[in-house]
């Protein structure tokens, strides 16, 4: 081979690299993996033995897990605020169907203190299977709601699941009577504060919702579906899609994932509080699912995007606590993030920052 040919052969070379590392640049979930890098580095310079992990009672115990348990509930919400943002909508109800989830689950369970052959036991109202299967009733029912007003009656997805939103947490402080309900069933505990294989339980519940998910959006024509949808629901719709009916599952898939968030909240704190459980969830939820790479405009979606995303939420309100700085400093970031992530969606603004860039 002559000289020149090596040369070329080397440029080929070079250009092929530069080719990977552009697509490798390119990918979707770069930036998000890149976010949570960079608050995991801030972590371990700035929080001591926040990487430190340890066997107690034959469970993990570390930061990193405590952050993992936390953001379980925000990754089921922001799995099931996937969809409904493929399809180009939104949901701000899923707060309040938290609530309404661990407060009927709460209501139902309860539990009494009673005596079998001399040692004390706790009991429930009723059989623990039952309350949870009225609980996500009651959750799949808020979620028929709002499928129905926005696929059926054609409402704007903002305002109808804000309906729900303000009567949905309104009807869960009438169940309570604005009373929080403590919760004394050991075997309900263990949905939020159980371990399975040295691992948060709730952890598992929120892996076996991704598989599940994953599973229907690759290997069966709903992936396709929604992204369609999102893209033009008129030409889904002509093309033979049963658009409303695509759309009336996905606020129902929506709010029956946040139903199981609201039973692992009411678990982790043994009690249903109407008025704060759940509160603002939606909005995380949005943020995770946008910080995944799924867009605003529908279409496009990512699951593990937004299970990333979720954990980026977490890292950074358990950083901003760990180190010392006032909660309130908490809602400002996630306000700025939000703006940051709207920015970088809009088609204008990144024309106008590649011209003066260029």
């Amino acid at each position: 081979m002559s000289i020149h040919s090596k040369l070329e052969a080397g440029q080929g070379g070079s250009g092929g690299l530069r080719r990977l590392f552009g697509l490798a640049g390119s990918h979707p979930l770069l930036r998000p993996l890149g976010a949570l890098a960079v608050l995991l580095l801030i972590d371990l310079i700035m929080i001591p033995g926040f990487f430190h992990l340890e066997i107690k009672d034959g469970h993990l115990y570390g930061s990193v897990i405590d952050i993992v348990n936390r953001a379980a509930p925000l990754m089921l919400a922001a799995l099931g605020m996937t969809l409904v943002i493929a399809t180009r909508g939104v949901d701000i109800s899923v707060g309040a169907v938290v609530a309404i989830s661990g407060t009927v689950a709460a209501l139902l369970i309860g539990g009494k203190m009673v005596m079998v052959d001399g040692v004390q036991q706790t009991i429930s109202n009723i059989p623990m299977v039952w309350a949870l299967a009225a609980a996500m009733g009651a959750a799949i029912l808020c979620g028929a709601w709002n499928g129905l007003l926005v696929a059926g009656l054609g409402l704007q997805p903002i305002i109808a699941t804000l309906i729900l939103m303000v009567a949905g947490r309104g009807l869960a402080q009438l169940l309570t009577d604005g009373q929080i309900v403590t919760v004394y069933y050991k075997p309900f505990f263990y949905l939020g504060s159980g371990y399975l294989f040295g691992l948060p339980f709730s952890l598992f519940i929120a892996a076996g919702m991704f598989v599940l998910m994953a599973l229907l959006m690759r290997k069966t024509a709903l992936g396709l579906f929604i992204q369609s949808v999102g893209i033009n629901p008129v030409a889904s719709r002509l093309a033979g899609i049963r658009t409303a009916a695509l759309i009336f599952f996905v606020y129902m898939f929506c709010s029956a994932c946040a139903g199981l968030a609201g039973l692992m909240i009411s678990a982790n704190i043994k009690s249903a509080d109407a008025n704060n459980a759940g509160l603002l969830l939606e909005l995380d939820a949005i943020l995770a699912v946008t910080l995944g790479g799924t867009s605003l405009a529908g279409g496009k979606f990512s699951l593990v995007g937004s299970v990333i995303g979720a954990l980026i939420i977490q890292t950074l309100t358990y950083t901003i606590y760990s180190l010392g700085v006032p909660p309130e400093v908490n809602m400002v970031v996630k306000s700025i993030v939000v703006f940051l992530v709207c920015m970088s969606q809009s088609p204008e603004f990144r024309r106008i920052f590649r011209s003066a860039k260029s």
